[in-house]
């Protein structure tokens, strides 16, 4: 196989000019250290050229069996880490670490959370990086004004907005690691802290962001927010419980048009919408509520009126259920500022395991009152087929025309569907004839000077008096009316 050399490369520059320079000056010891030179860097590149072929392959490996790759600043935070871990004395090797946690680690626990937990996927979930102020607009449409151009503004935005609160509060976890851990290497410890961090992120995010008090911790789906709350010892007021027994489009209908308003009243648009269940209520209830049987015999589940996305969540107690616009809980979290774990005596496990403690800092709110309802689904019933018997409406008598139009031509009088003759002039050789009934079952026939055309279409003129007749007959078939127009046409 042909050598392939890189002639860009400026050390082997260097020894090819060493082993010409010996050839020229017949120096055989000077042109055998130049050519090991040359043999020794094809060695070396050939070695590094595995190794980059091996840890590509490794890889790839490790991304197939779903370990993330870690970048340098990961790499070096995991391997000091193991090494404090390991050594003799965890607890000062640990606690004096001088390297802290990247934020890219604390960004791909978010990305897990997201993917593997439904509730949290399914509202507005945030890294803050340690935000504590947002800007939250407080109508939930707006509206902007047609006008001339250039024209003075004839009205302005009513759209207001209000700084929220948004301080963190602390959330710890605990993170149990064996001594075995510890010998797999950076990738693999990476990836059971990010584990644990995102387990216990998620559950205790979620018990917050379901029930939370608003107390040292997020404000639940099921309190009521707003500036008119009465906050009692930093506690916000549970919502009362509006009590569900069906799922008809009815009750749905109204429920979503409470969440359609905003407190101030202004429309906006719904979707998004979650309904959060305890799992148990979701097989005992709600699964009875929204299966039916297709005439085929198979069944059809989570069958809804409206587009719903259904989530069960532990958090929520039993008989209750939060209905509501997911993307209006605002969620947001963040590591802490130094991103450091600490070694801890709180909690001892196993004796082979030592217990590790770290930081992280969220909260969370519901956007307005109206984002969110509370339901108690204790009494609801499982769907059933029903049978109503409803009398056919009599068919309509209704035979007039609502408007009628000869091209741009000017009738004599004016329509009325109640005025049964007009006349017209026109100097066209044709002009569209457009009739409108009063009802839309009604039939219409429309000729001109007695030959039938299609309603909509173009009507050719005579010199002279052409009539137009436009007879209705109304959806029972039996009632009608004429109405007859005289357009004249003249050369003029």
């Amino acid at each position: 196989m042909p050598i392939s050399i890189d002639l860009k490369n400026e050390t082997l520059l260097a020894l090819r000019q060493n082993l010409q320079d010996a050839m020229n000056a017949n120096d055989q010891e000077k042109f055998t250290q130049a050519f090991e030179g040359i043999l020794q860097y094809y060695a070396n590149k050939n070695l590094e050229d595995f190794q980059s072929l091996r840890e590509e392959a490794d890889a790839r490996v490790l991304a197939a069996r779903g370990v993330r790759q870690l970048t340098g600043a990961e790499r070096t935070f995991y391997q000091k880490l193991g090494a404090a871990m390991g050594s003799a004395d965890p607890r000062q090797a640990v606690n004096n670490l001088d390297v802290v946690m990247p934020e890219t680690v604390f960004d791909s626990i978010f990305e897990g959370i997201e993917t593997s937990h439904p509730l949290l996927s399914a509202i507005n979930f945030m890294n803050t990086k340690g935000a504590i102020r947002m800007m939250m607009n407080t109508h939930g449409y707006q509206r902007a004004a047609w006008g001339k151009l250039c024209a003075p503004i004839i009205q302005e935005l009513t759209s207001g907005f209000k700084e929220v609160d948004a301080g963190l509060f602390k959330l710890s976890a605990f993170i149990p690691v064996c001594k075995a851990m510890l010998d797999l290497g950076p990738e693999w410890l990476d990836r059971y802290v990010r584990m644990i961090l995102a387990e216990a992120l998620a559950n205790g995010m979620e018990y917050a962001i379901v029930n939370g008090t608003g107390k040292d911790e997020p404000i639940g789906m099921n309190r009521q927010v707003g500036e008119e709350v009465t906050v009692t010892g930093g506690v916000y007021p549970e919502k009362t419980a509006i009590a569900v027994t069906d799922f008809s489009p009815a009750t749905m209908g109204n429920l979503v048009s409470i969440l359609a308003a905003d407190p101030n009243g202004i429309a906006r648009r719904v979707d998004g919408l979650i309904l959060v269940v305890n799992p148990q209520d979701y097989y005992q209830k709600i699964v009875p509520a929204t299966t039916v049987q297709a005439p085929d015999g198979t069944y059809r589940s989570d069958v809804l009126p409206i587009p719903l996305r259904i989530v069960q969540s532990p958090a929520k107690p039993r008989g209750k259920a939060t209905l509501g616009i997911g993307r209006l809980y605002w969620a947001f979290a963040g590591m802490n500022k130094d991103g450091r774990i600490e070694y801890s005596d709180d909690y001892h496990f196993l004796e082979d395991e030592r217990v590790y403690l770290i930081k992280t800092y969220g909260n969370g709110m519901p956007a307005d009152n109206n984002a969110f309802l509370e339901l108690d689904i204790s009494g609801l019933k499982a769907a059933r087929y029903k049978v109503t018997l409803v009398e056919e409406s009599a068919p309509s008598t209704d035979a007039a025309l609502s408007d009628l139009r000869i091209g741009s031509l000017s009738l004599s009088p004016s329509f009325s569907g109640a005025v049964a003759s007009y006349t017209a002039t026109t100097a066209n050789a044709t002009n569209t004839i457009n009739a409108m009934p009063s009802n839309a079952a009604a039939a219409i026939q429309v000729t001109v000077n007695d030959v039938e055309i299609d309603n909509g279409t173009a009507a050719t003129w005579k010199d002279g008096a052409n009539t137009v007749k436009v007879k209705v007959t109304a959806e029972d078939g039996q009632a009608s009316q004429t109405y007859t127009a005289t357009v004249t046409k003249s050369n003029v």
